[in-house]
């Protein structure tokens, strides 16, 4: 859900609670989604969390670089985060730094997107029920088999 043709796009700009950390994307985000995955419950203290892809490139810390630093999981994406806070703000994937995925949470203003699917809902939490939204669900990692349904 990027810009109607013919529209204007303004980079989009977020950052972490204290304000250290500061990121600009340059170019529409390609899509999100809620991910139910463990880590990501784990990480947020919440049920799920709303990531969204940039395009390859368009991703930039613009202040406090110095303050960021990243959890390598196995087989995961890195997990960046302000060190002064603790906000997570992004993930890289691991065999390109071009590739990174936002926390919807950490922008100033609206994305202009929406999540489109929920993967891992496999381990959606039992006190948060999945709302009958109409959204694709992935019972693990979205384009890893079909979805439910």
């Amino acid at each position: 859900m990027g810009p109607v043709s013919g529209e204007s796009f303004e980079p989009l700009i977020g950052g972490c609670m204290c304000g250290g950390v500061r990121f600009r994307v340059e170019e529409p985000l390609l899509g999100a989604l809620y991910c139910h995955c463990k880590r990501c419950q784990r990480r947020s203290g919440s049920a799920f969390s709303m990531t969204a892809l940039t395009a390859q490139g368009s991703f930039a810390v613009t202040e406090g670089a110095e303050l960021v630093r990243a959890y390598h999981p196995e087989g995961g994406w890195r997990k960046s985060f302000c060190t002064n806070c603790g906000s997570h703000t992004h993930t890289t994937n691991p065999e390109d730094d071009s590739i990174v995925a936002i926390r919807l949470g950490c922008l100033d203003g609206d994305p202009g997107i929406r999540p489109q699917v929920h993967q891992f809902t496999a381990y959606a939490m039992p006190y948060e029920p999945l709302p009958d939204d109409g959204l694709p669900r992935f019972p693990e990692r979205l384009g890893e088999g079909e979805p439910e349904g």
